[in-house]
């Protein structure tokens, strides 16, 4: 729930618009005619599909789709971040009028939502319900003072859906999830955090860029601090910006951070005070409300280590700078407008280009959903995703699970005990779809009209107080880490879990309407991409029951990481700027699980279809329609501060190059009669094939 959330919310995910091709070469000139469930006129069919498939199938979407002002990207997937928006905010906006007795859910959601709406009781209230605060930073006299007060503002982030992509700006963050080697408990893990930017090279890169971004940042410290009426504004902030730096050259980087074995590390109590010194932990996990838990994983115990030292070894002075910046950047969206206005100048115009804010509804109903997003969710259920739909898309998630189990059967390279530890892990899968089982419990939040500051602040701490609850419980493997109004899925591969939410179960991913084709091009392949997750470079490394433990020969995994070496190099080629590219290994996780999940949906397709004969649709053959359905699915355009900091921080490739996936399958090759000497194509040998 930090400030930049609301205004900067990723339309980096999947898009759907299906498009057509002629089979082989492709047509000089748009059709004129509608294809239902296909979109030809933003196809630029002057490209071979083989030359660049992503321009095949949406180039002149591309070239004539101007952003809009107040996003850092667009495509069909914002558009349906919208639809889901707009009906979300009807849901909230009902319970603003309803005047729901005191204490329900309702109540609740109408309270909060009115309460952030509210500017003028805002500025009026200006920086008195942040004072108590800032006056416990000043207060801040020594090493254990200070420790209590990190401890006592740690929090589970709302955006942590698994320990890698975990975004805090204190300086720990904490994640509860099944423990890595024992699945019939929770654990805590501890992990870094503290940066003001997204990752650690936007203050170790000296490229001139990203300099004149550090400047940038550096005036938006003082300017913030200068707004709460600091006096030395400008010192203060190279002095914050320093420190900043210096947790930065603590921090782990994106990569290692992304692999399971180096996050594996258990440390009790006391190896905290042996392997971390300088902060006073004693004190930091009693006032996190920790002061039962006796083991802990540091997930970057590097960093740790470093940010403790920084603990001890910076002066208490620039601490109370730090602190006392980032609570006010961090609430920014609940103090005065002057606040919010410098945050989306910094976090929306310089990191993700975007030059217009987004409306204060719009972030109203965004900061809602994040505080009391299962309380809106079970209403958006009800309203939006029907028993049918469920039973649609459960059907769907069946037949792209027995593709996956036949594909593994058909693997001419493993053996037969891997295969049989494969397909257990696979039975036991745990696929959500729509919503939860169990709603989250709201009673104990409190949430008071008018009181936007005090709303925001309470829901961040009964959010770590519920995941704190969790520590000595038994894992419960239905737990959703999504709300059913995300457009987006997840896998989860410590649970052995999917989450597939109502959101994204809906045109223009999911549509009866249209030919099956289509469907499983899409919402198929989306579907295909969760379950590899369970199969990708780190979930192979958990077994059926969600331990950390090899199920492999060591030559099926030699073969496997060989193979996931050669996505690496394949995504390592991809160059959106001349002095950028994608990182393979930072990116293979995403790549694994989209080369499966395609090939997984494809079988389904295919299986679906009975023995019958794919029905042509405008011209072209089911498996056209189906991997256009995939390009188009990708069908994104972002700005390029957007896309050069998913380039450093996301562990997704850019849209273009996640649509080229098709360029590993040999029905793609068949479909458009791609060729040798076109830009995408790849010898049978150089084709990845994983699972």
């Amino acid at each position: 729930m930090s400030p930049r959330h609301p205004w900067n919310a990723s339309l980096l995910a999947l898009a759907l618009v299906a498009g057509p091709l002629a089979a082989g070469a492709p047509a000089a000139a748009p059709a004129k005619a509608a294809t239902p469930g296909l979109d030809l006129a933003g196809m630029d069919r002057t490209v071979k599909p083989g030359d660049d498939f992503f321009a095949y199938t949406n180039g002149t979407w591309f070239k004539h789709t101007v952003i809009p002002p107040d996003r850092s990207a667009d495509g069909p997937f914002a558009h349906l971040f919208d639809l889901t928006n707009r009906r979300t905010g009807g849901i909230i906006l009902a319970a603003a009028k309803a005047k729901a007795p005191e204490g329900t859910e309702l109540r609740k959601i109408g309270d909060y939502y009115r309460a952030f709406l509210d500017t003028a009781a805002i500025e009026q209230a200006g920086l008195k319900p942040i004072q108590p605060l800032l006056a416990q930073v000043q207060a801040l006299g020594d090493r254990k003072a200070l420790s209590a007060f990190l401890g006592g503002t740690l929090r589970a982030d709302v955006d942590a859906i698994n320990a890698t992509n975990l975004y805090t700006d204190n300086l720990f963050g904490l994640w509860v999830a099944q423990d890595l080697n024992d699945p019939s408990h929770y654990s805590a893990f501890l992990l870094q955090g503290g940066l003001g930017m997204p990752d650690r090279d936007y203050y170790l890169d000296p490229s001139p860029r990203m300099q004149a971004v550090r400047d940038q940042y550096r005036a938006h410290i003082a300017r913030v601090l200068a707004l709460a009426g600091e006096k030395d504004a400008e010192a203060k902030a190279a002095r914050v910006l320093d420190l900043e730096h210096r947790i930065a050259e603590a921090h782990a980087t994106r990569e290692d951070s992304e692999e399971v074995k180096k996050g594996d590390n258990p440390w009790s109590r006391a190896d905290f005070t042996t392997k971390a010194p300088g902060m006073d932990w004693e004190a930091f996990f009693a006032a996190a409300g920790l002061g039962a838990q006796q083991t802990f994983v540091a997930w970057q115990p590097g960093a740790v280590t470093g940010l403790s030292a920084l603990v001890a070894g910076q002066p208490l002075e620039t601490w109370k700078d730090y602190l006392a910046f980032h609570a006010l950047d961090h609430h920014a969206a609940v103090l005065p407008k002057a606040f919010g206005d410098e945050a989306f100048a910094f976090y929306g115009k310089v990191i993700q280009g975007t030059p217009q804010q987004r409306d204060r509804q719009k972030r109203a109903v965004d900061a809602t959903n994040a505080a009391l997003g299962d309380a809106v969710g079970r209403r958006y259920a009800e309203k939006y995703f029907p028993a049918a739909d469920k039973a649609r898309a459960q059907a769907m998630v069946q037949n792209i699970l027995a593709a996956f189990r036949a594909r593994i059967d058909q693997l001419d390279w493993m053996a037969p005990e891997t295969k049989a530890k494969a397909k257990a892990k696979l039975a036991v899968l745990k696929v959500g779809v729509g919503y939860p089982d169990r709603w989250e419990d709201y009673g104990a939040l409190e949430i008071k009209a008018g009181d936007a500051f005090g709303n925001e602040d309470r829901a961040e701490r009964f959010q770590l107080h519920q995941a704190v609850a969790k520590l000595g419980r038994p894992v419960d493997r239905g737990e959703w880490v999504m709300t059913p109004q995300t457009v987006n899925a997840v896998n989860l591969p410590v649970m052995n879990a999917l989450n597939f939410p109502a959101a994204i179960l809906q045109p223009p991913f999911y549509d009866p309407k249209r030919p099956e084709a289509m469907n499983y091009g899409s919402i198929g392949a989306v579907i295909g991409h969760e379950i590899s997750h369970s199969f990708d470079n780190q979930g192979a490394l958990f077994d059926d029951q969600g331990r950390l433990k090899n199920w492999w020969t060591e030559k099926d995994f030699a073969h496997f990481e060989a193979s996931a070496d050669q996505l690496a190099r394949q995504f390592d080629a991809y160059r959106p700027f001349p002095d950028a590219h994608v990182n393979g290994k930072l990116t293979l996780g995403e790549n694994i699980a989209d080369v499966a999940g395609l090939a997984a949906a494809l079988d389904a397709y295919h299986l679906s279809l009975k023995g019958k004969a794919a029905p042509t649709v405008g011209g072209f053959t089911g498996d056209q329609q189906f991997f256009i359905a995939f390009g188009q699915s990708w069908r994104t355009k972002m700005r390029e501060a957007a896309l050069r900091q998913r380039l450093l921080a996301d562990g997704h490739a850019p849209a273009e190059y996640r649509a080229d996936t098709v360029r590993n399958l040999d029905a793609w090759y068949a479909a458009f009669a791609v060729k040798p000497g076109e830009k995408l194509y790849l010898a049978p040998k150089d084709r990845v094939k994983i699972w």
